[in-house]
Order: structure tokens, then C-alpha cells, then sequence
């Protein structure tokens, strides 16, 4: 009876680590020592499985191969080949975890002979993990058609539902989406019928990587969110989910979360000797690296993936880590010779992932003297699978064409390309995602504009350079879902930032708020993030903007000028249209440009601040000469704009240009636009008589309260002051309103936009909360440092406050590019709304209050410096 009892606890350890891992070691620990005890080793052999078993589902790689060699051991002891056999298959996923794919196929190939039925078949399922997992793809597959069966037919459903987990990836590495995604959703019925909590959160994880590769960016959010609290709750291994966010960060553009992630995939993958999965992660990592700019980082990361993939003879792994290395190395300016390039192209040729064998033919092509064999093996992926691969696909068949001195159809194949990434983009919801996946398009782009100003023609250029910026804010935004858990996430913020204000010069307190503030901004951003999946990200609707033609911009400007800066490489260009000619100016080096405009942004900040008056005088003087000078480099060289009020295009760094400090502009009306063509949609609009204001005072400002008072009784409303201005009241009053004035400390988060922000009682209101309002004024005065500036990513897209309200359907917004804080606006505030309120165009009432106030101070002058007026500018307010 003992040793029946005895080997009935070795059994349910076993069935513990099969269903509830965590739990199972106890079990397996006190059924071994009494194995022991009872001199059964069969049963001993049992629990040892069992406890390595758990071991391994809980990310103690180590242990969990010491007990099942000893579990072999015991069923040797025993006499029993099929417990031998059976101990030694979670022992061959052991040493594949450790890294030691080829000893794990030699430990599977024994258990394999020594099996039969049930034991051979999950035996069978076990050698095509490790032979997939070493890049062997199609031996895998021919083991996994043959286990399948085998595990059905012997009516093994919980091993039947890893082995389908396992084909499911496989086939999303190759892209067979549709066999993908029947594989883990049949896995995924089949865990809930046997109640394997842990692993619905695994198949949800690779659900997540499937929707990644496929290109359904909100789907895989709301899969790996889930994975992450089920495998969190369960006590599971949270380096594959990390790794799987990093892949999908990367695959919208997002380089340095991305980066963030794979660090927490490696630092767990050591941690728990995972030696199979480090080397991938770090080969992520050098990937995130390479899209952040950081080459070097790159280089070393992806050098030290390739030399433990060579390690573990996972030659296509091998050759992937080495195409990194060539890509990083030619980004430091190292020569990358065509010997180097061509062994990856055929290594990759053979793995089955199409991604990567394009890259390598791209990367071939750019180093070799016959490009055109590889450009034209590389655009065959133009004409199917996933959104980016496609466009890719364009981008080498553009290259082809070029390289065939076909310029039209080079322009077409960029064109094809750009649809196919501007259509994809709608689909990603959430701001920061769509802004961010513009990096897809830079390529492409620079393709275009490269050949448009080789051709010389300034219609031309001037398209290329529209397709080419802030394409976010052509498309029409649809009001988000109602969202009560988002709602409820930002009230948190806002009463948690409240407390850090309160208790910030005491570190006891500061630091877990700190904490809080942090957790709680994850959750808001990846909640936006889930768009159709219960978030709240606005969702696209209408067809993608197109570039303005040049003849209805020029229509639309009347007798203004337009100036469209455009930078390729160094190199900075401006393209004007006036009087319904386009002309292309080259202005030379942007470097020094932008030092210029370093140097008024320096200059003003000192003008701000009180201080001795040589300090001023020596300020004032260096503001002057930049300035000068910064208007020789951008103004000078366009006799055509002379005169003329202004809309000005910015690119990169002359997105903070102040631009009422620069002599020509001085007392001139101009407005800055995002593009031509947004521009051309604002002030397309029909004028309206002003109607109903909001104007609020935050705390903390100084005048903001007497400001805002002001201006109130200029526009004949009662101002939202004191306790009276909490963040709530003021979202609740600017959907009513048609102009909104908010006198409030401004704050932009450069490595998170989304969460810049406006001050008012009980908190900060942030992007976030202004993207869930139905409609925003259609004019709005930001008397807040920082309110104008944003955060510029690739492709001049925006974000920031000044860019949210704009793209939510402000038509024109006023407000400062300099970070200037508790400076006195309100002379220039009230001297605006004065003539804004006499049915002065808001450039123009800019533009004249500014030039009121050249004489009133060195900071009231800085103060006034670096308002600029944003969107449409010249209609009737």
C-alpha cells in the first residue's frame, strides 16, 4: 500500500506541473524523499521528472536539469527505458533553454527509440521544438506533420496542444498567417478545456507575435497585454512577452522602448539561464539600437548575438545577427564589401523569413556594382504578405527602376509603396503608433525627393516634400470609444501629480509617487494604444490626404508667400510659392542653421531672466547677430517673399525658430503650418463670426490670474480662476467654446509626449485628455511655457499640445516655442485678444501685439519673442 501511495503522489506532482506549475514543486519534492524512503525508484523516477518539470515552466533552467537527469537515473535504477524515455524529453527542452541544441537532440533521438504510442509521439513533438528552435524549419515541420497525428490518435490533448502552440509559431515565422492562427486557436480551446491557465497566457503571447508579423498592431497590444497579466499571475517567464513587445515597438518605429523591452527580455533570459532565448533577445536589442541611432550599441550587441548563435550551429539565427552587424557597420561610415554581404543572402535565402531575405538583398544591392539581380529577387515581396514588407518590396522595385534610369516609374513605385504604409498607418489608432511608424516611410521619401531634385523641378520637389511630412494630420480623426477605465486611469494621474507637487522637496514621499506616476503613465499609454480592443486611440476614417496641388495652394495664398524648408542629408533647401510660381532655393548646410537657432533660444532665456545689465546687454547683443544672421540663412536668398505676409514650413530644428526676432519678420504677419497642406484645409475653411470663449488660470503662474481676468472681460465671459479651474471644468468647457485662452504652467515631455501637459488646480491635463474630446475650439491662446513646442520624430510628425490640438481640428493656435517659465504675458495677451476681438486675422493681431511690446523690457520682449501663430492664421477668427 505504501508504494502505491507513494507512486499515486508522484503522479499528481506530475499532473501539478502540467497544469499548475508553481505548486508542484513541494508536491514532487515530498513524493521524491519518500520514493526514497520506500526504495521504488519507478515512482522516484516520476516525482524527479515532475519537480524538474516545474523547474522548468518557472524559469529555474539549472535545477530542473540536475532532477531530470536524476530522474533518468532512477527509471535506469528501475529497469524502465520508457521512464528513461519519458524524463529525457523535458530534459531535451532543458538543454535547448541552456543553449545546447545539438546534446538535446541527441538526448530526443534516445527517447524517440525507446518510446512507442503516446511517449513516441510527444517524444516525435519534442525533436521538432529543438530542430525549429536551431532553424532547421523544414525538418521541423515534417516532424510536427508526423507528431500531431500520432498525439491524436493516442488521445494526448495536452500535448497535442503544445505541439499546435509550437507549429503556430513556425508558421508565423513564415508568414502563414492562416495556418498560424487556426494552429493556436485550436491550442487555445484546448488549454481552457484542461484548464492550463498558464498556458492561455503563452498562446496569448503568441498571438500577440502573430498579429505583430502580420501587421495588426492594436490586436497584438490587446493579446500581449493579456499574456502579461495571465503568465504574471501564474508565475510563468516574462522574458518572452518582453522580447514580443520589443519586436512588435519595433515594428511601428518606436527604437527606444523597444530598446527598453529587449533589455528586460535579456536581463530575464540571464537570469534564468535561458541560453536558446538570450541570444535572439540581444539580437533584438541591437535591432531597437540601430532604429535609435545608437550604431555602435548596435554593432556590439549584434557582434556578441552572432557569436553565441555560432556557438549553438544555429546557422540561419547566425547569419541574421551578421546582417545586423554589416547594417550598423555601414551606418558608423565602415566599408562593407559584397564578399561580406553575399553568404548572409544565401544563408537567409533558405530560412523561411521573407523579411529578412529582403533586407539582405536590399543591403547586397547598396554595396555591389550589379545591383540590379538583387533589387529584382527583393521586390517580389511588393505584391504580398504584411502592409511592411510590401512597401518594402516598392522600395526595392524603386531602387530597380532608378537604377534602369526609369524616373517615372520610380516615382510610382515610391508612390505604390507610400499608399500601401499611409493605409496601414490608419489602421494603428493611437497617436504616438501612427507618428512613429512614419520611419517606414523615410526611405521611401528620401527616394523621391532625391530624384525629384535631381530632375530639377520645383512642382515636383515641392510633392515629394508634402508626401513627405506630418501625414498624421491629414487624416480625419474619429471620436474614440467611451472609455471609463482610461477615464479613470487619468483621474488617478492627475490626483498623483497633484500629491508629487505637494510633496516634492520631501524624498520619503516624492519617490513612491514618483513610482505611481510612472506605473500609472504605462498603463494610460498602452491602454490608448489597444485602439479597436477596448482602448480608447482614436480610430482613422476617410481616405488618406493627399499632397495639395500646387495650382489650388497657390490659389488658396492670394498675394501671401509660402516657404517650405526641406532637408535631404545636410543639406537644407526652401521652396517658395508666390504669385503661382514654385521656385527651389539650395540654402546650404542645416548644421549651422540649427546651431543658430540654439543660440536665440539661449539668448532670449537670459533676456527672461532678471539679472545685471551687462549680462542683459551681452544677451541682447547675442540675440541680435543670430538672429541676423538666422534670417540671412533662411529669408534673404527669397527675393520673391519679400513684402509679402508669410506661411511658413519648417523642418527638424526650425520647428523652434522664434520667428518675430528675425529683422524681416519683425512686426510681419506669418503663420507656421505643419505643411502646405494643412494649411491649405484650415484656411480652406469657411470665416465665422467669434464666438463663446473659455479662458482659465492655473496656479503657479505669475499675472495668470489678472491675465486671464483681462482677457475675460475683453471677450465678455467669466473666467475659470483660482479652485474653480480644475482640470475637469476646463475639458468640460472647451468643446462649447470657439476660443479658448489658457494662461497655465505648460510642460513637454520629450521622451514621451503624449503625456506634455497644462497645469490647473487639481492636476495636469494631458494630451491624452484632449484627444478624448469630441470637438476643441477653433481657435486657441497657449499662455504657457513650452505650449507651442513638440517633441519633431522622422518625417517632421509632431507631437505635443500645440500638435494635439491642431490635429483634433483647432484651425489656428497661438502659442510659444521657448521654454520660458512664470514670465509676465499678460500685455501681449490682452494687446491679442484686442484685436483678435476687432476681427483681426490672428497673424495679423499677433504679429501687431508683438510689435507693441519691442519696447517694453528685455523680458517682456522674450516673453513676446516666442509666440508664434500655428494652422490657418489668416482666416477671420
Amino acid at each position: 500500500m505504501l508504494t502505491r501511495s507513494v507512486a499515486d503522489e508522484a503522479r499528481e506532482a506530475m499532473r501539478l506541473a502540467d497544469f499548475a506549475a508553481g505548486r508542484a514543486a513541494p508536491v514532487a519534492e515530498r513524493a521524491t524523499r519518500r520514493a526514497a524512503r520506500a526504495g521504488d525508484p519507478a515512482a522516484g523516477s516520476i516525482a524527479e521528472r515532475a519537480w524538474g518539470r516545474s523547474l522548468l515552466q518557472t524559469g529555474d533552467v539549472h535545477a530542473a536539469i540536475r532532477h531530470l537527469r536524476r530522474a533518468i537515473t532512477l527509471a535506469d535504477e528501475a529497469a524502465s527505458p520508457s521512464l528513461a524515455g519519458e524524463a529525457r524529453i523535458p530534459l531535451a527542452a532543458a538543454l535547448v533553454q541552456r543553449g545546447r541544441p545539438h546534446p538535446a537532440l541527441v538526448e530526443i533521438d534516445i527517447a524517440v527509440a525507446d518510446l512507442t504510442a503516446a511517449g513516441h509521439a510527444r517524444a516525435r513533438a519534442q525533436r521538432a521544438d529543438i530542430l525549429h528552435q536551431i532553424g532547421r524549419l523544414d525538418e521541423a515541420i515534417a516532424e510536427y506533420q508526423a507528431a500531431i497525428p500520432l498525439l491524436r490518435r493516442v488521445g494526448d490533448l495536452l500535448n497535442t496542444q503544445r505541439t499546435l502552440v509550437n507549429r503556430g509559431i513556425l508558421h508565423t515565422e513564415r508568414h502563414a498567417f492562416a495556418a498560424a492562427a487556426a494552429d493556436l486557436c485550436e491550442a487555445d480551446r484546448l488549454a481552457r478545456d484542461l484548464g492550463r491557465h498558464l498556458a492561455v497566457g503563452i498562446i496569448a503571447e503568441n498571438l500577440g507575435f502573430l498579429e505583430t508579423l502580420r501587421g495588426d498592431v492594436p490586436a497584438a497590444l490587446g493579446h500581449l497585454t493579456r499574456a502579461e497579466a495571465t503568465i504574471g499571475a501564474h508565475g510563468g517567464q516574462l522574458g518572452p512577452v518582453f522580447l514580443d513587445r520589443s519586436e512588435l515597438l519595433l515594428s511601428v518605429g518606436i527604437g527606444r522602448e523597444a530598446a527598453e523591452y529587449a533589455e528586460r527580455a535579456v536581463a530575464a533570459f540571464e537570469r534564468e539561464r535561458r541560453g536558446i532565448l538570450l541570444p535572439g533577445a540581444r539580437l533584438v536589442l541591437a535591432q531597437a539600437a540601430y532604429l535609435d541611432g545608437d550604431w555602435a550599441r548596435s554593432l556590439h550587441q549584434a557582434g556578441r548575438a552572432r557569436r553565441e548563435l555560432a556557438r549553438q550551429r544555429r546557422t540561419e539565427w547566425s547569419a541574421l545577427a551578421a546582417l545586423t552587424v554589416l547594417r550598423a557597420r555601414l551606418a558608423m561610415g565602415e566599408r562593407v564589401a559584397v564578399r561580406e554581404v553575399e553568404p548572409v543572402v544565401a544563408t537567409l535565402s533558405t530560412s523561411g523569413w521573407p523579411a529578412a531575405v529582403l533586407e539582405a538583398r536590399l543591403m547586397a544591392a547598396r554595396v555591389s556594382d550589379r545591383p540590379a539581380e538583387y533589387l529584382a529577387a527583393a521586390s517580389e515581396t511588393r505584391l504580398r504578405g504584411p502592409a511592411v514588407l510590401r512597401a518594402r518590396g516598392w522600395y526595392a522595385e524603386a531602387l530597380r527602376r532608378q537604377a534602369c534610369g526609369d524616373t517615372r516609374g520610380t516615382g510610382a513605385a515610391v508612390r505604390a509603396g507610400l499608399r500601401i504604409l499611409d493605409e496601414h498607418a490608419t489602421a494603428l489608432g493611437a497617436t504616438d503608433l501612427r507618428v512613429h511608424s512614419a520611419v517606414h516611410r523615410t526611405e521611401l521619401i528620401e527616394l523621391g525627393l532625391r530624384t525629384a531634385l535631381r530632375d530639377g523641378r520645383a512642382r515636383r520637389v515641392l510633392e515629394w516634400a508634402e508626401r513627405g511630412r506630418a501625414s498624421r494630420f491629414a487624416h480625419r480623426s474619429v471620436l474614440p470609444p467611451a472609455d471609463p477605465e482610461l477615464a479613470d486611469l487619468l483621474a488617478q494621474l492627475r490626483s498623483t501629480a497633484r500629491e508629487l507637487d505637494r510633496g516634492r522637496d520631501d524624498d520619503r514621499r516624492a519617490g513612491p509617487l514618483v513610482a505611481r506616476q510612472m506605473a500609472l503613465e504605462r498603463r494610460i499609454r498602452d491602454r490608448s494604444r489597444l485602439g479597436g480592443n477596448g482602448g480608447a486611440a482614436a480610430s482613422m476614417a476617410g481616405p488618406v490626404g493627399r499632397p495639395v496641388p500646387a495650382d489650388r495652394l497657390a490659389a488658396a495664398l492670394g498675394d501671401l508667400a509660402l516657404v517650405e524648408y526641406v532637408r535631404l542629408g545636410g543639406a537644407l533647401h526652401a521652396l517658395t510659392v508666390t504669385g503661382g510660381r514654385v521656385r527651389l532655393h539650395a540654402l546650404g548646410s542645416l548644421a549651422p542653421v540649427a546651431d543658430l537657432v540654439d543660440r536665440v533660444h539661449f539668448a532670449l532665456r537670459r533676456l527672461a531672466r532678471t539679472g545685471p545689465a551687462r549680462t542683459q546687454d551681452a544677451a541682447t547683443v547675442l540675440m541680435t547677430g543670430a538672429a541676423r544672421r538666422l534670417d540671412e540663412a533662411l529669408l534673404a536668398g527669397l527675393p520673391e517673399v519679400r513684402d509679402r505676409d508669410l506661411v511658413i514650413v519648417p523642418t527638424g530644428r526650425l520647428h523652434g525658430v522664434p520667428w518675430s526676432v528675425l529683422p524681416s519678420c519683425a512686426g510681419r504677419p506669418l503663420v507656421v503650418a505643419p505643411s502646405a497642406t494643412l494649411w491649405h484645409a484650415a484656411s480652406s475653411r469657411p470665416a465665422v463670426p467669434l464666438g463663446p470663449a473659455v479662458v482659465a488660470a492655473g496656479p503657479g503662474l505669475a499675472g495668470a490670474r489678472e491675465e486671464a481676468a483681462a482677457i475675460a472681460e475683453i471677450h465678455g465671459c467669466a473666467p475659470l480662476l483660482d479652485d474653480a479651474a480644475t482640470a475637469d471644468a476646463v475639458l468640460a468647457a472647451l468643446p462649447a467654446a470657439d476660443l479658448a485662452h489658457l494662461a497655465a504652467h505648460g510642460r513637454l515631455v520629450p521622451d514621451n509626449p503624449l503625456f506634455s501637459s497644462l497645469r490647473f488646480a487639481d492636476g495636469p491635463v494631458v494630451v491624452h485628455d484632449l484627444e478624448r474630446l469630441r470637438t476643441v475650439p477653433r481657435t486657441v491662446v497657449l499662455a504657457a511655457c513650452d505650449g507651442g513646442r513638440s517633441v519633431v520624430h522622422t518625417g517632421d510628425e509632431l507631437l505635443g499640445l500645440a500638435a494635439t490640438f491642431l490635429a483634433c481640428g483647432s484651425a489656428q493656435l497661438v502659442a510659444s516655442v521657448l521654454p520660458i517659465p512664470d514670465v509676465e504675458t499678460a500685455p501681449l495677451m490682452v494687446a491679442l485678444h484686442r484685436r483678435l476681438v476687432a476681427g483681426e486675422p490672428c497673424a495679423t493681431a499677433l504679429a501687431d501685439a508683438q510689435q507693441a511690446m519691442r519696447d517694453a523690457g528685455p523680458a517682456a520682449l522674450a516673453a513676446a519673442a516666442g509666440f508664434v501663430c500655428l494652422g490657418a492664421g489668416y482666416s477671420h477668427v
